[in-house]
């Protein structure tokens, strides 16, 4: 590992100042992505500002929306009792990721801004426009498995790992930030990541030295029928070959309304839209989900080892679907 400075600062608009001034500097937080990318040379900043201590890790429950603090553990909102009565979806699917010490020390932010775990990305020796833009991307013709077949470019098809924000996604989560001058925003998390394009090195839609401080979960009282599923090669441990986080509201048999997000087979955290439109006033049948299932996946491009994602998807997405439907809404 290079030699870094760490640095530590008494509020946020000062972490933010503190990175903006080099164009080497990170922010850390858990570490559990940072710190693991530094010891294989992936990553490599000659500045580390730590934003543990700025107070950022407090969950506020209101009425209509719960705040989570940017420095939060994955564990906290997973066992957090309003969490888990309002927004399951949110809670199985971070509770499907990695490991209980893992959780215990990512952070909310840090989740949300995981680097892929391509492993053409995480081998120096291997081509990789996201790690080093040009160079090209050795996974396109090499071992593809557990690559993407939604939101894919000629330049790079490595997945987006999280869980937690499949169902972020799905729930129409608000990323808010402080920058360098003190100013803030407000990014709707459909528009936080973006697709590979021609630039894949550009992963979020964040400034250097833009600092996430905390994201807002609006309350949708039909989130406590929703569900996250995650499809792996193992029980636990694992990232997802595929997952869909469903949210649906249901008048009877008759679906008033749907969302639905996929993880594990697409580039970013997967809306799926066209998919949620066409499930609106219909019954509430495994066939209208397969039906929902076939528009999700109708832009899939599918490389040599993962043709089978694409199916697997579509199961994915039915049997998610059942799963909240047999779940009580309050």
């Amino acid at each position: 590992m290079k030699a870094f400075t760490f640095q530590r600062v008494a509020a946020a608009e000062d972490a933010a100042s503190a990175v903006a001034a080099r164009p080497g500097a990170t922010f850390l937080a858990g570490g559990t992505t940072l710190v693991d990318l530094m010891k294989v040379d992936v990553l490599a900043p000659d500045t580390v500002v730590d934003v543990r201590p700025l107070g950022l890790s407090g969950i506020d429950v209101l009425d209509d929306a719960i705040t989570i603090g940017a420095a939060v553990t994955n564990s906290q909102p997973a066992w957090h009792p309003v969490v888990r009565d309002r927004f399951p979806v949110l809670s199985e699917a971070i509770l499907s990721g990695a490991t209980t010490q893992i959780r215990n020390m990512a952070t909310v932010a840090g989740n949300i801004l995981q680097r892929t775990r391509c492993p053409y990305f995480r081998d120096v020796h291997a081509s990789c426009n996201r790690r080093q833009p040009g160079t090209g991307c050795d996974a396109l013709e090499g071992f593809n498995r557990g690559h993407a077949v939604l939101g894919v470019s000629e330049h790079c098809i490595a997945t987006h790992p999280s869980d937690m924000c499949v169902a972020v996604a799905v729930l129409d989560a608000d990323v808010h930030t402080v920058r360098a001058d003190g100013t803030t925003r407000s990014i709707p998390f459909g528009k936080f990541h973006r697709a590979p394009g021609d630039t894949p090195h550009i992963e979020v839609a964040l400034e250097h030295g833009e600092l996430i401080t905390h994201i807002v979960i609006p309350h949708l009282p039909a989130a406590r029928r929703s569900h996250y599923l995650k499809v792996r090669d193992r029980a636990s441990y694992e990232f997802a070959l595929a997952s869909a986080a469903v949210v649906l509201d249901l008048d009877g048999d008759t679906i008033r309304a749907a969302r639905l997000a996929l993880g594990g087979i697409a580039t970013r955290p997967w809306r799926a839209i066209e998919a949620e439109q066409s499930l609106t006033g219909r019954r509430a049948s495994d066939e209208t989900f397969r039906d929902a299932a076939e528009i999700a996946l109708a832009g899939a491009v599918a490389r040599e080892h993962n043709h089978f994602k694409i199916e697997l998807a579509k199961r994915t997405i039915v049997r998610a679907f059942a799963l909240a439907r047999e779940r009580r809404s309050s």
